[in-house]
């Protein structure tokens, strides 16, 4: 089955790691407000229908980044735009049943995650199929398996 997406943007990725592409089809209206290593953020509306924003994300994979990051994203998020989703690899765990095998959770890596989600009123949509979204592709003895990926939005975009 091909895809009819005739539009696209991308990011570029650093290497190995990073880098975002989003596609889209003539029904889709897109347009790109701003992009950086880590986000592409659009002016979103399908079929003509209302506008939404939304930010297509791979946050930093290293500690140092992570704070950041989140503070960047409260920032460029701050403006009078109400109706958000934010999706993608946040890089983050949130509990032990998110983690299978590696070191154990540390609450603390997730805290300025969860500030960032509490300062903007942002609600986690659910995800369906397997729980975990990573896999360092490890051996049985040295696999690790995480949820990174998430979809969050504002009240107003539910």
């Amino acid at each position: 089955m091909k895809m009819k997406l005739t539009h696209s943007y991308y990011v570029e990725s650093g290497g190995l790691a990073g880098g975002l592409a989003l596609w889209w089809s003539n029904d889709t209206q897109i347009t790109i407000i701003r992009s950086g290593k880590h986000f592409i953020d659009a002016k979103i509306s399908v079929n003509g229908d209302s506008e939404w924003f939304g930010f297509l994300i791979y946050a930093p994979p290293y500690i140092e980044e992570k704070q950041e990051f989140w503070k960047m994203m409260t920032n460029l998020m701050s403006g009078p735009e109400e109706c958000w989703l934010v999706i993608g690899d946040t890089n983050v765990v949130v509990s032990q049943e998110e983690k299978l095998g590696g070191a154990p959770f540390n609450p603390n890596d997730a805290r300025v995650y969860y500030d960032f989600i509490d300062y903007m009123g942002l609600l986690e949509l659910p995800i369906s199929g397997g729980s975990f979204t990573w896999s360092n592709q490890g051996s049985e003895e040295e696999a690790i398996l995480e949820k990174l990926d998430r979809a969050l939005c504002s009240l107003e975009w539910s």
